[in-house]
């Protein structure tokens, strides 16, 4: 069914998509809840995205979604932008306690310690950046109402793309209604244009 194929691609799309433009709001909204509490700061560091200070120790946070964010690649990229960042620190005033922090805005992870940085998730994280136990809680409200203000005008367009989308697929992938798997191959795979 050409209707069913275009919105699960449609679909596949937009998940990524708000995902990216949700954990960009979070991260921001970390950052200046971050600054209003301990003066925190996003950080100039690659692969670091907030650095503040609390009781003598400097913080250097890469910031994630949630905490299956990445592979062990991408874990590794993250402990090395961790050193990179440490080091640019140490070379300013070497004495300084720089403390490597893993925080995701949601999920759990009961096991913090991960030897060269911590990771902290959902209400850890929002309390490690705010000293607020409650604040994971506290910013849902306004975060649903928000989500409920824009859900009727995202539906209806949504749905004009999805005819747009499903109009065009059936115009040129379908004949009599059915769909022409080896067209649809060729477009997507054949290294002959």
């Amino acid at each position: 069914m050409a209707h069913g194929l275009v919105k699960v691609l449609v679909d596949a799309h937009l998940s990524s998509q708000e995902e990216t433009i949700f954990g960009d709001f979070l991260e921001g909204l970390a950052i200046f809840i971050s600054s209003k509490v301990y003066g925190g700061k996003k950080s100039a560091a690659e692969g670091i995205d907030l650095e503040f200070s609390r009781d003598g120790i400097v913080y250097i946070v890469a910031i994630k979604s949630g905490p299956n964010w990445g592979n062990s690649s991408q874990i590794r990229r993250m402990i090395n932008d961790f050193n990179s960042a440490t080091k640019r620190l140490h070379t300013s005033l070497s004495t300084l306690n720089v403390r490597a922090v893993n925080g995701c805005c949601y999920g759990i992870d009961n096991n913090p310690n991960k030897g060269t940085y911590e990771k902290f998730c959902g209400q850890a994280f929002w309390e490690f950046i705010s000293g607020n136990p409650e604040l994971y809680l506290d910013i849902i409200e306004p975060l649903g109402h928000r989500a409920k203000q824009k859900n009727a005008a995202f539906q209806k367009r949504y749905d004009q793309i999805l005819n747009r989308f499903t109009q065009e697929f059936i115009e040129e992938f379908c004949d009599d209604g059915v769909i022409n798997w080896e067209r649809l191959v060729k477009f997507n795979s054949s290294t002959v244009p």
